[in-house]
């Protein structure tokens, strides 16, 4: 169970979460999740190429040191990296300690101020001990969830998922792993055709948009 667009409430309770960033500029701010690996995240790098599209990617730290010349790229073609810890940790399972010594296994790496929890699972505590850890860190949720990781979607619901809940300042997320790519593979392109031809330009995030 998930929620495709992501409530005001939601938004209301965790105000010191990003959801949403720069309003009134006619911006999308693509993001993925769970990179960088082989085919996936060079498919994604291509298509953003195509369209001018800057975007935001969160990445596994042990993904990146297995990967280091694809995470190259992605920081070559001027797209922002965002740290995922480095084991993907699901915050609610994890021990407050280990998921921080997790984290920062990640960012000795990728040295970034901006982060996603995997699974948008964090506890408070957590969010308090990366922030005084990292003081200009900014943790990144979304406003609009793909669904690309479910396996019971077809890949047109979830283009559909973005298509009709995506708008002015939306942070959407989709994935460049395995899992995904199938259904972000069908979605992407056409996301980023229909958004351009309304006028919508893509950014990347970082700590000035947040």
């Amino acid at each position: 169970m998930y929620l495709v667009k992501t409530p005001w409430w939601l938004k209301k309770l965790y105000p010191q979460l990003i959801w949403n960033a720069e309003p009134g500029t006619r911006s999308i701010f693509l993001t993925f999740d769970d990179g960088p690996i082989p085919i996936v995240t060079p498919f994604v790098l291509n298509i953003l190429k195509k369209y001018d599209a800057k975007a935001t990617f969160f990445c596994i730290g042990d993904n990146v040191r297995k990967h280091p010349d694809i995470y190259k790229e992605v920081k070559k073609a001027g797209h922002s990296i965002g740290n995922h810890t480095y084991n993907h940790l699901r915050g609610w399972d994890t021990d407050d300690q280990v998921y921080l010594e997790n984290y920062l296994r990640a960012d000795e790496i990728m040295d970034t101020p901006l982060f996603r929890p995997p699974y948008g699972r964090i506890k408070r505590s957590q969010v308090k001990l990366l922030q005084q850890a990292r003081p200009d860190i900014k943790v990144v949720m979304w406003d609009v969830l793909s669904g690309d990781f479910d396996i019971g979607l077809k890949k047109h619901e979830a283009l559909d998922n973005v298509l009709k809940n995506t708008g002015d300042g939306s942070i959407v997320l989709f994935h460049d792993s395995v899992k995904a790519y199938l259904k972000m593979e069908y979605a992407l392109p056409k996301v980023l055709e229909h958004f351009s031809e309304q006028g919508y330009t893509f950014k990347a995030l970082d700590s000035a948009s947040i």
